[in-house]
């Protein structure tokens, strides 16, 4: 039996690779499907910055993804989608036209302009990295990747926010299917433990403790819309069609509404992939609408799950603290 690590690699079939900039505070993270997989997507925020999103829509005709690009530099960002692409057509990857081979690369970007140098975003040399270095096993979590610039708890300005970035978990559905997530946490809102209740990381207060416990401050900058954005992708083994893997990304965000407060704002541009890597499933049959019930329910439980251990797996940069680094003064 395969060894199982918490996070989106558990689900056989996808790969995960990061390119990381701390200089600038930036990069890129793109997962990579082995396998024929079927994409569905769902955008909730008010400011998103997104590609090939309308092509997972049930009506249109592709059913295969071959990737799916999670990247900072804001929707300069989405140029490392380029490199994506390339180096899988290198490998003879892609939607066959009868002439060239197009991989179909559905991405999102995040705003981390405002940590480190904005002039500096994942470009297509970024995108080409990430996915060659795309492996399965453990995924590297934290300041890394898409969320090496992310920050959160914004509601006081970015000089009280703390580190965001990349959270992973995975879990199982009774009859031993796979529900793996991988997240970007950039958000504007504070993270909660959905279990617990207990407030994790957030907009902190200049002389200790939080400021959503009630402690006044004066606001020392005006939050920039749009400078946040929480994207993740959820993958299955499960067999679902595309309007059911779709379905599952609806029901996915409900994991951003438990453990972010606020989410889907007008200042996040908060989007969620799903993916199916199951075998044998006629897309003309639906798996049944109790499987796809259990699998949205449980990716919404392991999304919220996924954005903890995002803010707790982060490190501070440029300025920026992260619970790590708090918890170690705290010792």
């Amino acid at each position: 039996m395969k060894e199982r690590h918490d996070d989106i690699c558990d689900v056989p079939g996808i790969l995960v690779g990061h390119d990381t900039n701390l200089e600038a505070a930036t990069g890129c993270t793109v997962v990579v499907c082995e396998t024929p997989t079927r994409g569905g997507v769902d955008v909730r925020g008010g400011a998103p910055a997104t590609r090939e999103t309308d092509l997972l829509d049930p009506r249109c005709l592709v059913e295969v993804v071959h990737a799916v690009l999670l990247t900072g530099g804001s929707a300069f960002g989405l140029d490392a989608a380029a490199g994506v692409m390339s180096t899988l057509e290198e490998r003879g990857v892609g939607f066959d036209t009868g002439v060239a081979r197009v991989p179909i690369v559905p991405g999102a970007a995040l705003f981390d302009l405002s940590l480190g140098r904005a002039d500096i975003r994942p470009d297509s040399e970024a995108g080409a990295r990430a996915t060659k270095t795309a492996a399965s096993g453990h995924v590297a979590q934290g300041t890394v990747g898409a969320g090496t610039g992310a920050t959160l708890g914004k509601t006081g300005g970015l000089a009280l926010a703390m580190k965001g970035g990349i959270g992973s978990a995975s879990a199982t559905l009774p009859d031993g299917h796979s529900v793996g997530v991988l997240v970007a946490v950039n958000a504007s809102g504070d993270i909660y433990d959905s279990e617990s209740g207990a407030l994790v990381a957030g907009a902190r207060h200049p002389e200790g403790g939080w400021l959503a416990q009630g402690i006044k401050v004066e606001r020392r900058e005006t939050p920039f819309p749009g400078a946040n954005t929480t994207i993740a992708v959820v993958a299955t083994d499960a067999p679902l069609s595309k309007a059911e893997i779709s379905k599952v990304a609806q029901m996915a965000h409900d994991g951003f509404a438990l453990a972010i407060r606020p989410a889907h704002t007008q200042f996040d541009g908060d989007t969620i992939f799903a993916l199916s890597t199951g075998h044998g499933a006629d897309p003309e049959t639906p798996a049944g609408a109790f499987l796809v019930s259990m699998v949205g329910a449980l990716a919404a439980q392991t999304v919220a799950r996924a954005v903890v251990k995002a803010a707790r797996a982060a490190t501070g940069l440029h300025g920026i603290p992260g619970l790590r680094d708090r918890q170690t003064r705290q010792e």
